[in-house]
């Protein structure tokens, strides 16, 4: 038995470092051949977020080093209080998720708060405000999978307004966003009932008009039921739909009747 679980831990040992070499590699290949600028992500960290949900990095500290980092007496109490709280729920969640991803985690071992990037939406939003904002691009789209989702909507709620000027179409993928409990306003719903579809895991083949009680946008068949694969196996319909959406962008009288269109599918569904 106790060879097994060694024989077990040296493979995921193994695991790890082959995803160090590939995540390496695929950096590369990002910057050399498709041109891309690497960006660290707050600035002082010098770390690249490759996942909003692992927004933390781990170091080496003291308890003392890190009562002394989180102090922040000069911050407002309310802004203290509320980074506090939200630090304390992710890093429950991130405690019970390495208890069993990693139960020979080492002790000392101490997760350090990425300021600005503590859960998805405050990492989408960061990004939104530090890069998106200032790209020359003229057409934006979203893909966002499950959570993303969620994300993106909480996004909306706060830059409504940018939101709009700057993002032509936005595919959801097994969204779990939920306009209700997220309090998006009756613009937000409208603008994404004209500028959104959702592919959602159906047994139904791809593009099948999916039934929705939510009133915010289409919900099509992604053409898997496994939510894991709803992005890939959507993939071509999504390309479509944003080539549609740029031309009609371009288009006055194609944007009126693609926002027509896609307003009445909505009624009938």
């Amino acid at each position: 038995m106790s060879h097994l679980l060694s024989f077990l831990i040296l493979l995921k040992d193994l695991s790890m470092l082959l995803m160090k070499i590939i995540t390496k590699y695929v950096y590369e290949l990002l910057e050399k051949d498709c041109k891309l600028k690497k960006i660290s992500l707050p600035e002082g960290y010098g770390v690249i977020v490759l996942n909003p949900n692992e927004n933390y990095i781990e170091v080496e500290k003291t308890k003392s080093q890190v009562q002394l980092s989180s102090d922040g007496s000069d911050e407002p109490a309310e802004k203290r209080e509320r980074k506090d709280k939200n630090f304390k729920e992710v890093k429950k969640r991130r405690d019970f998720y390495e208890k069993y991803r990693n139960p020979q985690k080492e002790k000392e071992m101490i997760p350090l708060y990425i300021r600005d990037n503590g859960c998805p939406e405050e990492h989408l939003i960061y990004v939104w405000d530090h890069f998106i904002t200032h790209s020359a691009a003229e057409n934006t789209f979203f893909v966002a999978h499950s959570y993303g989702g969620l994300a993106f909507v909480e996004l909306m709620i706060q830059r409504e307004a940018d939101v709009k000027n700057k993002v032509t179409a936005v595919a959801l993928t097994d969204s779990v966003h939920n306009v209700w409990h997220q309090e998006a306003g009756k613009t937000i719903r409208e603008w994404m009932r004209e500028n959104c579809c959702n592919w959602v895991s159906s047994s139904e083949p791809l593009d099948t008009s999916v039934e929705s009680m939510l009133p915010d946008c289409p919900r099509v068949s992604a053409g898997t039921e496994r939510h894991e694969l709803t992005s890939w196996k959507s993939l071509p319909s999504i390309f479509k739909f944003f080539t549609e959406a740029s031309e009609a962008k371009n288009s006055p009288l194609k944007a009126a009747l693609t926002r027509r269109s896609h307003r009445i599918k909505h009624e009938e569904i």
